[in-house]
């Protein structure tokens, strides 16, 4: 199914080749953690409260302010939900979906989406659909193009969901922390790919088991960190929708 509401933003090519226009968002997933809000949609599409959008609206606005002209969007579990609002709504750049016949793994999956973008010779992007971010992806696309990488992750630096204490050496409580930054980078879900990555990928099976590490090995895998003060949140569980609305009302208060 292909939903085009794009107007003219994909008239003339881009400005800069190395600076993707076309983009996959991995929306199978069921969303377990996140029922009762999933029990009649795909996690994508379980909106943030104060807003009457569901995350992969969100996802898709931020995608074509970025340059995005066309996505991918693959679906698995509750397909026909997703599709059904994709083909409604009023979005800001060409949308195709696709469902997977049987389960491919991630790897598979994201195979089999990228073979659906409408330029096979051009870079593009990857997002999962519980991501939601705000950041510069023509930064990261520059990034991974300097580093000639075949593929780059952005990494977030995530806060613990718990409280730290901190101590000296003598075992003496100094201070307690709430909620402070993890000291460790993770994938943040969000990927510039070269066009010959997607002949890398498993067609079926998780790339971040087979693919990834070879690139790894071979030097050719980059993580771009976010910026500081960039937006990112996984939508995970009912709290993630919490503060994820209470973080966007403190942002646009004036």
């Amino acid at each position: 199914m292909t939903a085009d509401t794009s107007g003219d933003s994909s008239a003339g090519a881009p400005l800069n080749a190395a600076e993707p226009t076309q983009a996959v968002v991995l929306a199978g997933g069921q969303g377990s953690r996140l029922r009762p809000y999933t029990d009649d949609r795909p996690k994508p599409m379980v909106e943030i409260p104060g807003t009457g959008v569901p995350i992969i609206g969100h996802q898709l606005a931020w995608l074509a302010s970025e340059g995005v002209t066309d996505a991918v969007v693959s679906c698995g579990h509750l397909a026909e939900v997703l599709q059904d609002w994709l083909e409604s709504a009023d979005l800001p750049l060409r949308v195709t979906t696709v469902v997977e016949k049987e389960p491919l793994g991630r790897g598979g999956g994201l195979k089999y989406a990228a073979a659906h973008l409408p330029h096979a010779d051009r870079p593009w992007y990857a997002t999962n659909g519980d991501i939601w971010t705000r950041f510069s992806l023509r930064e990261m696309a520059a990034f991974h193009q300097e580093r000639a990488a075949i593929a780059t992750l952005a990494l977030a630096r995530p806060r613990i969901p718990w409280g730290a204490v901190e101590t000296n050496e003598f075992g003496h409580v100094l201070d307690f922390i709430e909620s402070p930054p993890s000291p460790y980078l993770i994938n943040a879900g969000v990927y510039v790919f070269s066009p010959e990555f997607a002949s890398l990928l498993p067609d079926r099976g998780d790339h971040e088991r087979t693919t990834f590490p070879r690139l790894a090995r071979e030097r050719r895998l980059a993580g771009f960190p976010l910026p500081q003060g960039a937006y990112w949140r996984a939508i995970d569980t009912a709290k993630d929708l919490t503060e994820a609305a209470r973080e966007l009302a403190t942002q646009t208060r004036p």
